[in-house]
């Protein structure tokens, strides 16, 4: 949630290992995050394909993917764990004077967690066991899960950026706090949709850069190009939606939290006709090095007009403002984040055009490539507005009305950085794991494919799926059961 950046020299020890552990497991539980919220949406179009035009290849890659699905929800249940552990054992002030207005999101995450965890295992149990339709239909509640749990969390993080909903007694503690406003904050669209579409062209882009590394390595077969065009085909119809709801979300954030914007955008003074800069560096004079400036550009952007005023970290004190190294952090990531968004918006061009022209999938070996590297440049995407959100907003962990310093544990930053090495440690195990469990998985069902279309009595791959009858049936088949168990014709 806090990622590392130079503290005020009046910071407590602890505060810097308390940060760095709280980013490092954030970092890591984030790329987790999109196949986690969207991939069961992903899974269950490719489901509907396979029933609609009894497609036997789209059920294999359906069923494979729920698989993918079930292993990586369960090391997210784990670091999901973690981090809501780690709220309350780093961030006491936070938790102690806040939670009673902003802890109803973490509820409602941790149910739909729960939920998700129940209609994951049904769903993967109906394979072969159910009647198609009744199978599909359990299913379609797990994009709803998923979604309801991401209300969770980013109602409880819009409202740190932009908290209403309760009144202040005497002593600084609120009081007659107000349930829906604390839910419904006004940074609480913008991010939810923002953060919904992110995930679902993340996912989109993760799941085809696999099978485009398998085109890349010569495997041009139809269990390859369906395995691509579905996900890679939501994923770039989402990704022009994505730019149009980037602009409308620094926008708002230019209107709801002008300071933030400032540091975004490393505006020092309060002015119009304000230059856009890309990249560079701000430093404590407020003078920029480096970077592109962009006459006039970022006036027009917040405001559609060159006259608009943009406010300037100098509109308030220093220490009610990121510092400027605070700022150039968060300057940084927003521009990484628009760059790769722009890169993503090209391909998704790239790709329609060749469809509309062609009715085909792109031929180039360069397009390949690029969608091969979306995925990872997606998730980076992801991490970089993480940062900007949080670190734009520093010094505060709940703007204007608690600092980050006030909020962090009295533990002996000692035991912090132990505890950060022990996590580092568990992580790369979990991580590793998972790995090896998803190469294992790619490894069976390779050897069950070939061995389906090498058997003289077998049918080819693409002509056997979850539902049907099948000759022979192996461990690391995908896992099905034999017909006997309630397959069906």
């Amino acid at each position: 949630m806090h990622t590392s950046v130079p503290l005020l020299a009046s910071a407590p020890d602890q505060l810097l290992p308390a940060r760095e552990l709280m980013a490092f497991t954030l970092a890591s539980h984030i790329i987790l995050v999109p196949l986690g919220v969207a991939l069961p949406l992903i899974t269950l179009v490719m489901h509907y394909r396979g029933l609609r035009h009894k497609d036997a290849t789209a059920l294999l890659l359906a069923r494979r993917w729920s698989a993918v699905m079930a292993v990586q929800f369960a090391v997210g249940v784990v670091t999901g764990t973690v981090l809501s552990f780690e709220f309350g054992l780093l961030w006491p002030g936070l938790m102690g004077r806040w939670g009673d207005v902003f802890g109803i999101g973490f509820g409602v995450e941790a149910w739909a967690f729960f939920l998700e965890a129940v209609l994951i295992a049904i769903y993967l149990y109906g394979w072969r066991r159910l009647k198609p339709r009744t199978h599909f239909l359990l299913g379609l509640p797990l994009p709803a899960a998923a979604l309801l749990g991401a209300f969770g969390i980013l109602a409880a993080n819009s409202w740190m950026n932009t908290p209403q909903g309760f009144s202040l007694d005497p002593a600084g503690n609120p009081t007659d706090v107000n349930i829906w406003k604390a839910i419904f904050t006004p940074m609480f669209g913008p991010q939810y949709w923002h953060f919904v579409v992110a995930m679902l062209l993340t996912a989109g882009y993760m799941v085809a850069g696999v099978y485009a590394v398998g085109r890349l390595r010569g495997r041009r077969d139809r269990y390859h190009r369906l395995g691509f065009t579905v996900p890679f085909t939501v994923a770039a119809v989402a990704t022009p939606v994505q730019f149009v709801l980037g602009d409308a979300i620094a926008r708002s954030v230019f209107h709801k939290q002008p300071v933030k914007f400032a540091a975004m955008e490393i505006v020092w003074k309060t002015d119009t006709r304000v230059p856009e800069y890309l990249f560079g560096r701000l430093h404590s004079d407020g003078s920029i090095s480096g970077g592109i400036k962009v006459p006039l550009l970022d006036s027009v952007l917040a405001g559609f007009s060159p006259n608009t005023k943009v406010v300037g970290l100098t509109s308030v004190p220093a220490d009610r403002r990121p510092t400027a190294v605070q700022a150039t952090i968060a300057h940084w990531a927003f521009d990484i984040m628009v760059l790769i968004g722009s890169a993503l918006v090209l391909l998704a061009l790239w790709y329609g055009l060749v469809w509309l022209r062609h009715r085909r999938l792109p031929e180039s070996t360069w397009f390949y490539r690029s969608a091969a590297c979306a995925g990872l440049g997606s998730v980076v995407a992801v991490e970089c507005g993480w940062i900007a959100t949080e670190v734009g907003r520093q010094p505060w962990i709940v703007y204007q009305n608690m600092r980050v310093s006030e909020a962090v544990t009295a533990t002996r930053s000692s035991t912090l950085w132990i505890m950060l090495g022990l996590v580092i440690v568990v992580y790369l195990f979990l991580f590793g794991s998972l790995l090896a469990v998803l190469l294992k998985l790619r490894t069976r069902w390779r050897l069950a494919d070939a061995e389906r279309a090498s058997g003289p009595s077998v049918d080819p791959p693409e002509s056997d799926g979850p539902y049907g009858p099948r000759a022979t049936v192996r461990a690391g088949d995908g896992g099905a059961a034999p017909p006997s168990q309630g397959g069906r014709p």
